[in-house]
């Protein structure tokens, strides 16, 4: 059974102020290609969390990845500023890891145990299992479970916008996709780009290059520079830290008079790897859905056994404020077209290549 998660979670997350010291709210209306900002503060605690732990447990590419690991885990920490729960994580080093992080949380008696990641799912459920009582949730994955609440996301429709982006900014009309793990998740990510970009630019080429791995940053340098080195100039990497190389090459390539750019993945990475080389971002807000489930147990109304699924229409998925930086005011407003006949059902993006 699903249930589709409809409202930003205002108890957790507050708008950012300006310096003036008056708030200005981000604009959200329908047909803005512009996902919720991420805050910059949360509000004071009221300790009604004070008696809750909230486990957290990465897959291998770390609490630091840049990526969706990080986002969620900066979720939580708003959680505990604003609700006085206690926060914890656990990185994984190797799938080995999974099931006795996930066991560490429960054999401490933590309140909610996550699992951050589709790779997690089947060590999730089997800790699920044999321990009934316990509350688990999970992050792209889904996971048949009484005691289980799976939070996944609509990945291909984020995807399709960015990839309208790189449709009509290229000038090479040659655009590259560095994907980590052949999985479902990151499919939908490959899926939605290569629609996004055909469906503005037919004549474009997008070369797809899979490494196998989300903790590798070398290994998307180098998938990276063999891409540009084709003559490329905007990649979108889906690849967890891998991804990171990624920048590190377009970085590397600016730093020497090349022109190229990268597309973000689930944070507006703009903000860690700056406005020369990335076009814009398709964030994922993984800290807005793991604050809200873990606040849900807080409030007593934890839902196991159900399926959040994050689109557009959820401001789940979309594109940072700050695109209006890289990507042409013409370009946007193109994008929000996209946006309101994907919503509107017009447009259904595909979820495999």
């Amino acid at each position: 059974m699903r249930k589709v998660f409809t409202t930003v979670l205002m108890a957790v997350t507050v708008s950012a102020l300006a310096l003036s010291g008056c708030a200005k709210k981000e604009d959200t209306k329908p047909g803005s290609s512009a996902a919720p900002a991420a805050s910059t503060s949360a509000a004071p605690s009221n300790n009604s969390g004070k008696d809750f732990k909230i486990g957290m447990v990465t897959d291998i590419g770390g609490v630091n990845d840049k990526s969706f690991n990080q986002s969620a885990w900066e979720g939580l920490k708003a959680l505990e500023k604003q609700t006085g729960a206690k926060v914890k994580n656990l990185e994984s080093k190797s799938d080995a890891d999974y099931t006795p992080n996930l066991n560490q949380f429960v054999k401490d008696n933590y309140n909610l145990t996550w699992g951050i990641g589709f790779l997690m799912g089947d060590a999730l459920k089997t800790v699920a299992t044999q321990n009934p009582n316990a509350k688990l949730a999970i992050i792209d994955n889904v996971v048949e479970a009484p005691n289980v609440e799976s939070v996944t996301f609509s990945e291909q429709e984020g995807s399709y916008l960015v990839g309208v982006v790189a449709g009509l900014t290229t000038k090479t009309n040659k655009i590259g996709f560095v994907g980590g793990v052949e999985i479902p998740v990151i499919k939908r990510f490959e899926a939605g780009f290569v629609a996004g970009v055909k469906a503005v630019n037919p004549a474009a080429k997008v070369t797809i290059n899979y490494t196998g791995a989300f903790d590798k940053p070398d290994a998307g340098k180098a998938a990276a520079a063999t891409i540009y080195n084709d003559g490329a100039d905007i990649i979108f990497p889906a690849a967890g830290s891998t991804g990171n190389g990624v920048f590190n090459e377009a970085k590397d390539r600016t730093k020497s008079g090349k022109k190229v750019w990268v597309i973000g993945v689930d944070k507006d990475q703009s903000l860690e790897f700056g406005d020369e080389v990335t076009l814009t971002s398709m964030l994922k807000r993984v800290d807005e859905a793991v604050a809200r489930v873990s606040k849900d147990v807080i409030d007593n109304k934890f839902q196991g056994g159900k399926v959040v699924v994050l689109g557009l229409k959820d401001n789940g998925v979309g594109l940072p404020e700050t695109s209006k930086k890289n990507v042409s005011a013409d370009i946007l407003k193109k994008v929000d077209e996209y946006k309101a006949k994907i919503i509107s059902g017009e447009i259904k993006v595909p979820e495999k290549p």
